[in-house]
């Protein structure tokens, strides 16, 4: 098994009630796999194990996904990696403060979340509206 890149990499991040409904639906499923492979199963607690409970890698799930997409009629390149991007898009257009955006991507600086993510948010021009907002009652301050 890989260790974390970081120390930020192991994290506690919140789930709505959907994720975790599927989630003990697939630990009842494991459960199964865990009874028929008794003898060779061994459990070190991973959600996203082989039939002898060792975590799946990266590898084999982006086969596994790359398998799916050919029955369907979708052509972009996507991978493991993709849905971390499209989670994160979500969270900036559901307005979810950059703070948490980093804390839940597990980024020790936010600058490192600002540089991947920043062009898909409108802080730049957010900032600069403010900035000139602040200017100008300012200036009207001086003329009154």
């Amino acid at each position: 098994m890989l260790t974390p890149k970081t120390e930020g990499s192991v994290r506690t991040i919140d789930v709505d009630s959907i994720v975790i409904n599927l989630l003990n639906l697939h630990k009842q499923e494991q459960g199964k796999i865990i009874k028929e492979n008794k003898p060779f199963y061994i459990d070190k607690g991973f959600i996203f194990a082989t039939n002898e409970g060792y975590p799946k890698t990266i590898k084999h799930i982006a086969i596994r996904m790359q398998r799916l997409l050919k029955k369907t009629t979708i052509k972009k390149h996507v991978t493991p990696h993709s849905f971390r991007h499209t989670h994160t898009s979500l969270l900036i257009e559901a307005n979810v403060h950059i703070k948490e955006i980093q804390e839940r991507l597990g980024h020790s600086d936010i600058n490192t979340t600002m540089d991947i993510y920043a062009h898909m948010t409108n802080i730049k021009k957010e900032a600069s509206n403010k900035f000139s907002n602040l200017m100008e009652n300012l200036s009207k301050k001086l003329i009154d």
